[in-house]
């Protein structure tokens, strides 16, 4: 009898023909396969099926969102803010991400998506307290269900699949929704979180804003993988694919997948193409690696624009929307305008509040240190 080798001995709950036990695949990976083309419904058969309010819904966001992005930015070359990382042409992401969500869920935001903190309800001037240099953040965590914007990249990712998996043991039905770049998913924060999250099966959905660079470093010299998406299957949860200038596609997917993990579906990986039209930051001169034409190009991809292209000849956006929205925005513009004249009245000790429940030994050291010294300038000054 011939000796018997490793490859016969296959067991049944595996897929056929892989080895046994741990060394085969436990699921079929195709049903987690993002599609080949990204997911649209603007301009095909599904925008007929899409509830017109929310059509409506969306484009207000969107335009009262640009507006935002605009006035924050000139805030910046005024010196109001110190640095604002504008999300200008990535705005369906970011007010479908806030509208995809419940109340009792929570937002896991990166820097670039400030608008989506305020498009969940958080004050802009609040929201934008950080990127000020006031505060560590300038809004309650929890009263918002809104985590702190994070500056270093995808450490919020491990952070969100935390909490939604201890909100379930807590019997809680609660998503965490976190949001990245394309350059966040280089990062091993990135890859923890999505085998914790698998491996918990946690209520998490993880949306990937892939805008084509990580500053000045285009997509394909960070991953040579057919999509982002694709980094779902490698993990064990779905990966999806979506037009990010999308609106109505952007709703969809993500609902979809915040139901299905408060449903106990599990994570999902969400890639959403689309493109960052303004520089980086304002310390960034984008003309350095991308060319004006490829801009234009976008421009002509733009989320509002592809709203009005297919919404108004089906009637959903009318002249009086159109107005409404803008007398919005521009009311939000003025506002901001306002509350950013006045300087912010701070106290430097409350650097050190926050940090830890209890403060350490160090952060009293320091927080006695800067005591001192800010006695001795009001000395001086008197």
């Amino acid at each position: 009898m011939p000796e018997m080798t490793v490859l016969d001995h296959r067991h049944p709950d595996t897929v056929p023909g892989w080895l046994p036990g741990a060394t085969g695949p436990r699921t079929d990976p195709a049903p987690l396969l993002p599609d080949a083309s990204p997911l649209r419904i603007l301009g095909t058969e599904a925008q007929a099926k899409t509830d017109p309010a929310l059509l409506r819904e969306l484009y207000r966001r969107l335009v009262v969102g640009r507006r935002y992005n605009q006035q924050a930015t000139t805030l910046t070359k005024q010196g109001r803010l110190a640095v604002y990382p504008a999300s200008t042409g990535q705005e369906a992401c970011e007010v479908a991400a806030a509208l995809a969500l419940r109340p009792q869920d929570w937002l896991f935001p990166s820097y670039r998506d400030t608008l989506a903190v305020v498009s969940r309800g958080v004050d802009p001037l609040e929201a934008l307290t950080l990127l000020r240099g006031s505060a560590h953040t300038g809004y309650d965590p929890v009263a918002t269900r809104t985590a702190p914007l994070s500056t270093p990249l995808a450490t919020q990712a491990p952070h969100a699949v935390g909490l939604a998996h201890a909100a379930r043991l807590r019997g809680e039905q609660v998503v965490a929704l976190t949001m990245l770049g394309d350059g966040g998913t280089s990062e091993g924060d990135f890859h923890e979180a999505l085998n914790f999250a698998a491996v918990l099966h946690a209520p998490v959905v993880f949306l990937v804003q892939n805008n084509g660079y990580a500053i000045s470093v285009p997509l394909t010299q960070q991953s040579a993988a057919p999509s982002l998406a694709h980094k779902a299957v490698g993990y064990g949860m779905p990966g999806r694919l979506v037009d990010g200038n999308d609106a109505a596609a952007m709703h969809a997917v993500l609902s979809e997948a915040v139901e299905r993990a408060r449903s106990g579906g599990g994570p999902t990986l969400i890639e959403a193409l689309t493109y960052r039209v303004e520089a980086h930051t304002n310390a960034d001169d984008a003309t350095r690696y991308r060319e004006d034409a490829e801009v234009t190009a976008w421009r002509e991809h733009d989320p509002i624009l592809m709203m009005e292209r297919h919404l108004r000849p089906a009637g959903v956006i009318d002249d009086q929307l159109v107005q409404e929205a803008a007398e919005e925005a521009e009311a939000l513009a003025a506002r901001m305008r306002a509350e950013f004249h006045a300087e912010p009245v701070l106290d430097p000790q409350s650097l050190f509040t926050h940090v830890y429940a209890e403060m350490t030994p160090q952060l009293r050291e320091q927080a006695a240190q800067l005591a001192a010294e800010l006695a001795a300038e009001a000395e001086v000054e008197a």
